[in-house]
């Protein structure tokens, strides 16, 4: 299967508390390319294209209750790569 682009709103207490940085973090683990960005309504948006599985991976691992912070709800939609991303970047 083709890559896939990951689009997860996460709502809760996930601003000011290393979330990003960790989000970044797993995502590079998991070979996934992307960004994290705060947004101001307080949630964070987390954008990733990648191997479907690695995708699930990190929306499971937003998921878990190990994340800095509180995730109250992770809100996933999944559409095919559209490229050009390198790296993955905190915003």
């Amino acid at each position: 299967m083709s890559d896939q682009r990951l689009s997860a709103w996460v709502h809760g207490h996930v601003q000011g508390v290393g979330f990003r940085w960790w989000t970044r973090s797993l995502a590079l683990e998991l070979g996934l390319v992307g960004y994290a960005s705060n947004q101001a309504d307080g949630r964070v948006l987390v954008v990733a294209e990648g191997a479907v599985d690695k995708l699930e991976a990190l929306v499971d691992a937003l998921r878990s209750g190990a994340t800095p912070g509180v995730v109250d709800l992770v809100v996933e939609s999944y559409e095919p790569a559209r490229g050009g991303l390198t790296g993955f970047v905190e915003r």
